[in-house]
């Protein structure tokens, strides 16, 4: 059913964690990485059946897009499109305002409550389908054995028939340029 990975040149996959304990379990699966890949496949081996377990390090689920990339994007240009609409669309209706000004801090906290719903939503699939949501970075031990760690602290091992990893991805700078957000600037910086 699942392809089991297991020459792996780095088997460490980093993660941050909160201080939350698990006692050592067994699974069917375990997931390294909450994002797209990660959470859909926790859930979907959890309504086939399988015991399943998603270690994810950022505190939410959901990874870049949800978090910080795609999502909250897409909100502030939703907000930024309806600013322009009542300024230039209103002008053609003979509506017009004296000082039209927006609340940066309001529509930051309108796309916080978006992301904040959206992740919580992912958590309220894992409940449902009885996926246990473990933060904190996984590291692969053996064919069969995941560490969840904190602060180089293992907090827990998890037995695993399969493993699978959705680390996703994260921005790497060019040699000698590092991301400074405001000339180089990462996709989370942006």
């Amino acid at each position: 059913m699942f392809r089991r990975f297991t020459n792996i040149s780095n088997p460490i996959f980093k993660f941050t964690t909160s201080k939350r304990t698990f006692a050592n379990k067994s699974y069917d699966i375990v997931v390294i990485g909450g994002g797209p890949g990660g959470y859909v496949t926790a859930i979907k081996a959890a309504q086939l059946g399988l015991k399943a377990a998603c270690i994810e390090s950022r505190g939410a689920l959901g990874g870049t897009c949800l978090n910080v990339g795609c999502i909250p994007s897409k909100v502030l240009l939703h907000l930024s499109h309806k600013y322009h609409d009542m300024l230039e669309e209103g002008k053609l209706h003979g509506m017009t305002w004296d000082n039209f000004n927006y609340d940066w801090a309001q529509m930051q906290r309108q796309k916080d409550k978006t992301v904040r719903n959206l992740t919580t939503g992912i958590k309220g699939l894992f409940r449902k389908n009885k996926v246990d949501y473990i933060k904190g970075f996984g590291r692969i031990e053996t064919d069969n054995t995941v560490s969840v760690n904190q602060d180089g602290e293992t907090l827990e091992t998890l037995d695993a028939k399969n493993i699978i990893i959705a680390t996703g991805s994260e921005p790497t700078p060019f040699p000698g340029i590092p991301f400074d957000e405001k000339i180089f600037v990462s996709s989370t910086g942006a």
